[in-house]
């Protein structure tokens, strides 16, 4: 299951210790610049959409507060002196983010599609999904090469739920400009819906990352798991 994560099945090396506390330095730093940057992004989205009664914008400040608690998980999980010993709940937090953003994402779509709430025109909402675009994948990449590299669940998982954000952000700037350019109002809920199984198949892979060897994200190889999940592709 860690190959659902983008983790190797098997981890032929161990980072040396200088280069370790080195990947867990920049880990710390993606994981602060995300929360920074999701703090900002949620009081823009959430003030900007209740004045135009946008329920987008609405449901991607609201996820950006839920990405900050996925991040503050990661960043808690590698201030202790053994960041292997906080996995599984950082996973499960990461995991609970994910349900918790679909089931959200799922209700607001709806309550869209039946005609709740007109949402008016909104430029600072279309530069700022477009300048989330811009931004996620770039934060998203960086952290999970780092994790990759260290064998980390946790931090891979939390890059997942940013590189979402960067999925949540198209879904937001295409809804945005079809509702100010031709009036399709119904645009983004449908898009948001596919936004929330995406959703719910990361939050899946989280919580089976945490389950599956937990001992092997920090260099050891699927060989020491007691079962087969960790070796899963190992022989393709």
């Amino acid at each position: 299951m860690m190959a659902s994560l983008g983790l190797p099945a098997t981890i032929p090396t161990v980072p040396d210790p200088a280069r370790k506390a080195l990947l867990v330095r920049r880990i710390q730093w993606f994981v602060g610049a995300t929360i920074t940057y999701n703090v900002i992004e949620a009081v823009i989205a959430l003030t900007e959409g209740t004045r135009v009664s946008s329920t987008a914008l609405i449901g991607f400040g609201l996820d950006s507060v839920i990405e900050v608690s996925s991040a503050a998980a990661v960043a808690w999980q590698f201030a202790g002196r053994d960041p292997e010993k906080r996995e599984k709940f950082a996973l499960r937090v990461i995991a609970f983010s994910f349900f918790a953003l679909a089931a959200y994402v799922t209700v607001t779509s709806v309550r869209a599609l039946l005609g709740v709430g007109e949402a008016e025109h909104s430029t600072i909402g279309i530069a700022l999904a477009a300048i989330s675009l811009a931004i996620m994948p770039v934060l998203a990449a960086a952290q999970r090469r780092a994790g990759r590299e260290l064998g980390s669940a946790s931090a891979v998982a939390d890059s997942q739920q940013t590189l979402l954000c960067t999925y949540l952000s198209a879904v937001l700037l295409v809804g945005l400009l079809l509702n100010s350019v031709f009036g399709w109002s119904w645009a983004d809920p449908v898009a948001a819906l596919v936004i929330a199984v995406i959703a719910v198949k990361e939050g899946r892979n989280a919580w089976k990352g945490e389950t599956c060897c937990s001992t092997t994200p920090f260099g050891r190889s699927g060989d020491d798991c007691g079962d087969n999940c960790c070796a899963t592709g190992k022989d393709q």
